[in-house]
């Protein structure tokens, strides 16, 4: 994947056994989804009076938009930072954000109990400019829009319209701004919404820095994406694994985890809550495991030989990226304690939705790369390594 490749379409079959299973999961959400919008969350969810959000919120919105967040953390070193050696992993980035943050903006749209007012989000009349959920859903609905404008030059390419294409990216710039600010406001924000539970969230999840701490984790998680999605694309279109570009990446995920980590423990430590950590409960297991996953990268890549190892690589970034899963499901579902006689469990319903969003991205990922020019060119002669 040489920085000078033009990108083109990989070709090859549409339909396949793994699209064709893909689609047969899209099709099972679809159905579930057809119960909840005609007879209610209830029948078709786990959530109650104590616990108003569930898998949806957790896993669709809070957890695939961190990981989606690679988009706009590389398009912080290209564009913003400047480091063109980055150019080549930005529009695999972009798709996997556009179709993340599509999930994650489908999922609130489930969770909503008036579904069909939706709309009232987006009307003057019904503003809430005091609610961090209201700016959260904005900056979402936004960011999509700004991620298509950023992948216009790769339509207008696939159609052979250079003249308009050119005309597109002299404005890129301006999307691209936009697109690494909306971002990092949300992203912070989903930190926020739990700040505001007070004593309802367990004191080694509940801080007045989880904004920094979201935002910081979200980065990583997002260069994390990048990277294992470029080791999945390595194996199964048998093209280079570039290690020496995805290693330098994950560096920059790297210097995050240390501070992510630093404020994590100080925080605590300044808090006086750290010796919740040594607890016999479900918090602070997953307290441990979830920073374990964020330390792993740290001694996984330490040295410049241990960076130049594809399959160090790849695990770091897989460490990174479940450090975050691991920390978002624990802050808004098992550190979320709301009282006693309230339980939750995700429903069949949830859990099919959830696997069906997934599907869908990995589908539509697929049908991307083998369509539009997203992925660039393999060099003949170009040795290939997986991890």
């Amino acid at each position: 994947m040489s920085a000078h490749a033009p990108a083109a379409p990989v070709g090859g079959k549409l339909v396949t056994p793994v699209t064709l299973s893909l689609l047969v999961m899209v099709l099972a959400m679809a159905a579930v989804i057809g119960v909840r919008l005609v007879y209610g969350l209830g029948a078709t969810t786990n959530m109650n009076q104590g616990y108003p959000w569930g898998l949806w919120i957790a896993w669709d919105v809070v957890t695939g938009s961190a990981l989606a967040g690679g988009g706009f953390a590389t398009a912080l070193l290209v564009y913003i930072l400047n480091r063109g050696e980055y150019h080549p992993l930005i529009r695999p980035a972009l798709v996997a954000s556009l179709l993340g943050y599509m999930q994650a903006g489908i999922s609130v749209f489930f969770d909503l109990g008036r579904w069909w007012d939706f709309w009232h989000i987006f009307w003057p009349k019904y503003a809430q400019v005091n609610s961090v959920l209201f700016e959260v859903a904005l900056c979402i609905t936004a960011y999509i829009l700004i991620i298509m404008l950023e992948l216009m030059p790769v339509v207008l390419e696939r159609l052979g319209w250079e003249n308009a294409r050119k005309k597109v990216d002299r404005l890129l710039f301006i999307f691209v701004a936009v697109g690494v600010l909306l971002p990092m406001m949300h992203q912070s924000s989903l930190g926020t919404l739990l700040v505001v539970f007070g004593p309802q969230v367990h004191p080694l999840y509940q801080s007045n820095l989880l904004p920094i701490l979201f935002l910081t984790s979200t980065i990583g998680m997002g260069y994390a994406a990048v990277t294992i999605e470029g080791a999945i694309s390595s194996v199964g279109l048998n093209r280079p694994f570039e290690k020496e570009i995805l290693a330098k990446l994950l560096q920059v995920g790297r210097v995050l985890m240390v501070l992510y980590l630093v404020v994590r423990f100080g925080d605590l430590i300044w808090r006086g809550a750290l010796g919740r950590a040594f607890e016999l409960s479900l918090p602070a297991l997953m307290f441990w495991i979830e920073n374990f996953l964020f330390a792993a990268p740290l001694w996984l890549l330490a040295t410049k030989e241990h960076r130049m190892q594809a399959r160090r690589i790849f695990l770091g970034a897989m460490a990174m990226a479940l450090g975050g899963i691991v920390y978002r499901l624990s802050a808004f579902l098992v550190a979320y304690q709301t009282g006693a006689g309230w339980h939750y469990f995700p429903s069949l319903g949830e859990l099919t939705v959830t696997v069906g969003l997934i599907a869908f991205e990995v589908l539509a990922i697929i049908l991307a790369i083998r369509l539009l020019p997203i992925l660039p060119v393999h060099q003949p002669g170009m040795r290939s390594t997986t991890p």
